[in-house]
């Protein structure tokens, strides 16, 4: 059963790590987030949940303006073949969460590692990151550098890389 953003905060609390959340309405979209977050300072983030042609699944987690090419991702992450989304019905049974809602928190939700965490190398070390809390109607600013304990924790070794395109 998926963890409660409660449990998520009790968890993060447990770590020692300071997180800072603002309530908003649901957002679904980069672009609806651009125009209703306010000013939520930090880097914002977008998530990507795909998985490669031998079915195996990665979380992106990338800068909302960093652009990727989807056809090349796999060689990048060491993907078997190219990449496409993964379903909302994988999303949920593997991460937690539903589409809208896609998040690197929920690795929580992830004990056995079916999902490989793939993070945009300099966002962590950025002093701020913002991602939804296991739901779309919150955002939830933390360091980069406790993302990183928090996937840790969650038994995820993060790839970092530099995924954007010049």
């Amino acid at each position: 059963m998926a963890k409660t953003v409660e449990e998520l905060f009790l968890f993060l609390e447990g770590l020692g790590i300071e997180t800072r959340t603002h309530d908003h309405p649901p957002l679904f979209t980069v672009e609806e987030s651009r125009a209703m977050r306010g000013e939520i300072p930090g880097l914002h983030c977008k998530n990507l949940f795909v998985r490669d042609r031998g079915k195996d699944y990665f979380l992106i987690v990338l800068e909302e303006d960093s652009r990727i090419d989807l056809k090349t991702l796999h060689e990048k992450i060491g993907g078997r073949g190219k990449v496409s989304f993964g379903s909302g019905e994988a999303l949920l049974d593997l991460w937690g969460v539903t589409p809208g809602s896609v998040t690197p928190f929920g690795a929580i939700n992830d004990p056995d590692g079916r999902v490989r965490v793939v993070v945009e190398a300099r966002l962590a070390s950025a002093t701020a990151v913002n991602f939804h809390p296991l739901e779309n109607s919150r955002t939830t600013t933390i360091s980069g550098p406790d993302l990183i304990r928090f996937l840790r924790a969650c038994g995820h070794e993060p790839l970092l890389l530099a995924l954007a395109q010049a």
